[in-house]
């Protein structure tokens, strides 16, 4: 009886560049104020943004997504048809089928790729490192490509209070390969789908259909997701720092999902980071993007010189599922 012939696994993976794509227009607070009864001062108060960006009419979650993966395949230094797999996670592809990871990977040059969409919101990222991680390992890819993207603005209803007006359009991109060290620690991941209803849509698309509802739209219980958000992930970025073996003063960064500022500082409080550790604020002027936060943000540190590649950065997503994800990673 022949043998079968099973691939063989790779010790260690690493992040090898990142990419990232904005929205073309800015958008302050003065210009969603009125809409839903507020203030500038209000806004910066409760969630610390001040502008953020969302894509024009002509601007596509892909095109976004495709320049993202562009950069970050120039910059990992290898041919686009070098991916294995390309994996898009996403809330805002306008089509239920076919997936936007199989658009985006004829775009960037990755032919014959496996291509597939997550919908893991916030946590989307993190969810596409852990597989993007665990495919290379497993000798299944050797590069994956792994994208954030959102076009946030296409569901939203400006006289929301609950979220409509935190949230941005962008992407980040990823290109996850084989390593000679760690670089990729295990990921800690989960669901809590008894706050399934937390957040999420107004409505399905069935009643929209039918006529029963408007155009479905985001909408979320605030004071809830605060509270599990800052409470239940401090416990989940704990874990994956002790699966990493390595304490907070080994970090060179905190880079969580761009939500609201105020859980970002308290997330680092809990914590307890020393003042060497840099945390991630992008929110500030590109809004709270979903599945792109995490890369946009470890991507602006990075252009900016705020942390140097080779350092640790705990990364931790966390949103509608309630679903979220989080692991260190070495900065490429």
């Amino acid at each position: 009886m022949k043998q079968l012939i099973q691939t063989q696994p790779v010790q260690f993976t690493r992040i090898y560049a990142l990419g990232a794509s904005r929205g073309h227009q800015t958008v302050t607070n003065d210009d969603i104020a009125g809409p839903i009864d507020s203030s500038d001062e209000w806004i910066r108060q409760r969630t610390g943004i001040v502008t953020r960006k969302r894509a024009d009419k002509e601007q596509s979650l892909i095109d976004m997504a495709a320049e993202a993966a562009n950069e970050a395949i120039a910059k990992a230094g290898i041919q686009p048809t070098d991916i294995g797999t390309v994996i898009l996670a996403t809330i805002t592809f306008p089509y239920q089928t076919p997936s936007g990871a199989s658009l985006l990977a004829e775009m960037v040059g990755a032919h014959g790729a496996a291509a597939y969409d997550i919908s893991a919101a916030c946590a989307g990222y993190c969810y596409g490192i852990a597989q993007a991680d665990a495919l290379v390992r497993s000798g299944t890819s050797k590069f994956v490509l792994v994208v954030g993207g959102e076009k946030l603005s296409d569901f939203i209803d400006p006289t929301d209070r609950s979220i409509s007006f935190l949230l941005g359009d962008g992407a980040g991109a990823a290109i996850v390969g084989p390593s000679d060290h760690p670089g990729i620690s295990r990921s800690v991941w989960g669901s809590d789908g008894a706050n399934w209803d937390k957040v999420g849509m107004t409505s399905s698309i069935l009643d929209f259909r039918d006529g029963k509802a408007q155009w479905p739209t985001l909408v979320q219980e605030g004071q809830s997701v605060f509270r599990w958000a800052v409470w239940e992930m401090a416990k989940v970025a704990k874990q994956a720092l002790a699966e990493a073996g390595l304490e907070a003063g080994d970090l060179s960064a905190l880079v969580t999902h761009q939500a609201n500022i105020r859980i970002i500082d308290e997330l680092a409080k809990q914590l307890e980071l020393p003042e060497s550790v840099v945390v991630a604020r992008d929110i500030v002027d590109t809004g709270n993007t979903s599945a792109a936060s995490i890369p946009l943000a470890m991507h602006r540190l990075l252009s900016e010189g705020k942390v140097k590649s080779g350092g640790y950065a705990l990364e931790i997503g966390f949103g509608a599922g309630l679903a979220f994800g989080a692991q260190v990673v070495v900065l490429p």
